[in-house]
């Protein structure tokens, strides 16, 4: 299981379009990269994105926020986690939940008036 996460238009709501494709890999990820601004992240990070979002959402403490809005929260999270990443992108680490976040974060950036949205 996991989540699909992405920035959305506010008015149409449909997933929005990247200039260029990216190669960010979450759960799944396109060969080729995609347009889309969109990323699938695992649920075995759930428990360390509450944490780190302090919050019970976790994650989804993001959705309905514009990518310009997420950003320091994103930061500020991803900040505190260490850097432990496993070669097993499922092993709930806070290396491997701090790299989504990274994707999150650079998302954000390219698209800051997109609104995240997911699951």
């Amino acid at each position: 299981m996991s989540y699909d996460i992405k920035l959305v238009d506010p008015v149409t709501k449909n997933v929005l379009i990247l200039e260029e494709p990216h190669h960010m890999r979450g759960g799944t990820y396109a060969i080729g990269g995609t347009t889309k601004a969109h990323l699938n992240v695992t649920y075995n990070y759930c428990h360390i994105f509450r944490t780190a979002l302090q919050s019970d959402d976790g994650i989804r403490a993001i959705y309905g926020l514009t990518g310009a809005e997420s950003i320091p929260i994103l930061v500020a999270a991803a900040s505190t986690l260490s850097d432990d990443i496993d070669d097993d992108y499922w092993a709930p680490t806070e290396g491997n939940a701090k790299q989504a976040l990274l994707q999150l974060l650079t998302l954000a950036a390219m698209l800051p008036n997109g609104v995240w949205d997911g699951d």
